[in-house]
C-alpha cells in the first residue's frame, strides 16, 4: 500500500466503523408462510391453486411504535394469504412476487425494505424447492409504480 491510499484508508477509518456499528434498524421476518396460489406457465399448473412457500423481511422506515407506525406481522401474513386466495391465475411467479412487494409497499407506511423469497417445494424432480427472490427499496417500489 502506498502512502496516499494509506491517507485515504486512515482518513475513512472512523466513518467505516460507525457504519458497520450503525446497522440497518428494525425489521420484520415471516419464515415459510404457505398459501395456495394460482401460479405457473404449464397447463398442469392452471387446473388448481398450488402451494408456495413465502419468506420475508419487512424492514422499518423509522423505529416501531404501537401508537404511531408499526408492521404487524399476524395482519401481513392474513392480509397477504387473502389478496393471494383472490388474485386470477398468474403465469410468472418473478410477476407474482413483485406485486407482491408492490401491495406490501402499499399497503404498510412504515415498510421500508422488502426482501422476499417465494418458492414452489417440491416442483421439480430432484430438487427441494425452486424459487425466486426479490430486494426492494421504497424507492424501487415507486420506480417500479412509475412505469406500470
Amino acid at each position: 500500500m502506498n502512502i496516499v491510499d494509506e491517507g485515504i484508508v486512515q482518513a475513512l477509518a472512523p466513518l467505516a466503523s460507525r457504519a458497520s456499528s450503525m446497522g440497518r434498524g428494525w425489521s420484520v421476518f415471516v419464515d415459510g408462510l404457505s398459501v395456495p396460489v394460482r401460479v405457473g406457465i404449464h397447463a398442469y399448473e392452471h387446473e388448481a391453486p398450488q402451494p408456495v412457500v413465502i419468506d420475508a423481511q419487512l424492514g422499518y422506515r423509522c423505529e416501531p411504535n404501537e401508537t404511531a407506525e408499526w408492521i404487524d406481522y399476524d395482519g401481513w401474513c392474513t392480509r397477504v394469504a387473502d389478496w393471494l386466495a383472490h388474485r386470477p391465475h398468474t403465469r410468472l411467479l418473478e410477476t407474482l412476487v413483485a406485486d407482491l412487494a408492490a401491495f406490501s409497499f402499499r399497503e404498510w407506511p412504515a415498510l421500508q425494505t422488502l426482501t422476499l423469497a417465494v418458492h414452489k417445494p417440491k416442483i421439480r424432480p430432484g430438487t427441494r424447492r425452486v424459487g425466486v427472490a426479490l430486494d426492494w427499496t421504497r424507492a424501487d417500489f415507486l420506480a417500479w409504480s412509475s412505469v406500470k
